[in-house]
């Protein structure tokens, strides 16, 4: 407003004397500011204390121009009022110029009686005018709202300083007629009592990594919680909303603020199990070639003349490889070991349990054919044993053949069992092709179990029955408990399960059928006679 600020600097009660509003405000002003007046270097040289002020006779000749307070004065918010004050009279002269404008001017009394609020409060709304002096436009919007100009401000009082003073600090500034900015200058903000950075909230303090912000529903926007990130998930700076999840073959560490990569688990020789299962391995197949050798050996013997030699070479070749094929599952898994692994598995069970079969089928064509007038003489040989066998075993041969070439196993990680851990391990490939193999071989040792238990009661002397049907007994216990074990266990584990399936139903085969015939052989050798193999039973 031109010309107010030299009018308020310059007013005193000299020169208003009968202005009782100016003396009364000049009173009171001086009155809360004659201590901090006389404390300041200003004044301490004129003035001795506060009395002394108030008791002059100067003190109606002061003007505001000489307090330091009022040199400083923000004089937008009398400007404020000034314009509020400026809308208001817009609006009573039109409200006064639609009274007078029909008829006759009435009398003052009357009009004054007419002039309703909420009419005025209605015309308010529709005043727009221009100052004359700052060619600025004011009106009031259709929310009741004035435009301006703001200034976000930072309150600073120094507690250090003698007269705490308060100093005021624009940081920014807003202008309503240009709504989509704002202008703010952060770093000149002074947080009390001197510090330049942000103060921590007072409802919440800052996530540290490996956590993040949860909003609280009934606080406000600017509370929150934090919780830490969810399994898998990483959080590496401070109030992260969401944390980061880690790649597949990764994992959080401890305090979930970085990936790292996760563990692979495999049945590898530097660990315990899979040392003890190799060196059952070894010692088994070890063990399967001295039978094999004692076997050779006396070849000549009763004891082996009899138990069809070639079946019986042939079973002992098979559970050699069967010993030794335990070595394909442990060790990291490879391509080639994941494809050799269960077809070998697979054939060579099937070559042992088809020489059982055969040697169960042997036993009781030779026990038939010495009844008078038998038919099946013709059978007596090794033919029908070896055809046997190569029969089962070109079957199981053709599904496993079939299994490489339409879904063959390959290497794959399993990364979502365990936490912090991925296993290495061979994917089948196809689910339905293994457990064909596996019914395969258990519907050959299901009919041999059956078949050596029907010839069970043959006379000793041309039979082997009672024997293969206890080891029967055993392998088809250890691959029925196999199933349920196989699919409960996961990782390493699963694999030491068909490690050891394999290994006991091998042993149970080499335990029941050959280690009694080594024991006559080397330890009884008076049985190891024609005459001996007639008894009743072998001893």
């Amino acid at each position: 407003m031109d010309g107010f600020q030299d009018f308020l600097f310059s007013a005193n009660p000299d020169q208003y004397p009968e202005d009782i509003f100016i003396e009364e405000t000049w009173l009171d002003f001086v009155s809360d500011l004659s201590t901090d007046m006389a404390n300041s270097e200003t004044y301490v040289s004129n003035i001795t204390g506060s009395e002394d002020f108030l008791n002059s006779s100067s003190l109606g000749n002061e003007t505001l121009a000489s307090i330091p307070h009022f040199r400083q004065l923000d004089l937008r918010v009398p400007y404020s009022v000034y314009k509020a004050v400026y809308l208001l009279a817009q609006a009573l002269h039109v409200l006064l110029s639609e009274k007078t404008s029909h008829g006759a001017p009435t009398e003052k009394a009357q009009l004054e009686r007419e002039l309703n609020p909420w009419k005025l409060n209605h015309l308010l709304r529709k005043v727009h005018v221009t100052l004359s002096s700052s060619q600025e436009e004011i009106y009031i919007n259709k929310e009741g709202e004035a435009p301006g100009q703001y200034d976000l401000t930072n309150w600073v009082m120094f507690p250090d300083r003698r007269t705490n003073e308060l100093n005021v600090i624009t940081v920014g500034r807003y202008n309503t007629s240009n709504p989509n900015q704002l202008i703010f200058n952060d770093r000149a903000i002074v947080w009390y009592p001197n510090d330049t950075e942000i103060p921590i909230s007072v409802c919440s303090d800052s996530c540290i990594p490996g956590y993040r912000k949860v909003s609280r529903e009934v606080e406000f926007s600017c509370c929150y919680d934090c919780v830490p990130c969810e399994e898998g998930h990483i959080s590496n700076t401070t109030d992260m909303e969401t944390c980061i999840q880690c790649p597949e073959d990764q994992w959080p560490n401890d305090n979930r603020t970085i990936c790292i990569q996760k563990i692979t688990e495999f049945l590898s020789y530097e660990d315990p199990l899979g040392q003890s299962l190799a060196a059952v391995s070894v010692l088994s197949s070890l063990t399967v070639i001295s039978v094999l050798l004692i076997f050779i050996k006396y070849h000549k013997t009763p004891v082996v003349k009899a138990n069809n030699q070639t079946l019986s070479y042939s079973l002992l070749l098979s559970l050699t490889l069967s010993f030794l094929c335990c070595f394909l599952f442990i060790g990291r898994p490879q391509k080639v070991t994941c494809l050799l692994r269960q077809v070998t598995f697979g054939i060579n069970f099937t070559l042992s349990v088809s020489c059982v079969l055969a040697k169960t089928v042997t036993v009781a064509i030779a026990f038939n054919a010495t009844k008078p007038g038998s038919k099946i003489k013709k059978w007596v040989g090794t033919r029908v044993s070896l055809c046997l066998v190569l029969l089962c075993s070109l079957l199981q041969v053709g599904i496993c053949l079939v299994w490489l070439i339409s879904s063959p196993p390959f290497p794959d990680y399993d990364t979502h069992t365990y936490t912090g851990k991925m296993i290495l391990q061979c994917n089948e490939g196809s689910v339905t092709a293994f457990y064909t193999v596996i019914g395969y071989l258990g519907f050959l040792s299901g009919l041999s179990f059956i078949v050596a238990f029907l010839v069970r009661k043959l006379p000793a002397s041309f039979n082997e029955a009672q024997l293969i049907t206890f080891s029967m007994l055993v392998f088809c216990s250890v691959w029925v408990s196999f199933i349920p074990a196989y699919l409960s266990t996961k990782g390493k584990y699963m694999v030491a399960v068909e490690i050891f399936a394999i290994l006991a139903s091998s042993a149970g085969l080499l335990g029941c059928i050959f280690i009694p015939k080594c024991y006559i052989i080397l330890f009884r050798p008076e049985q190891n006679t024609r005459r001996g193999l007639t008894g009743k039973h072998l001893q």
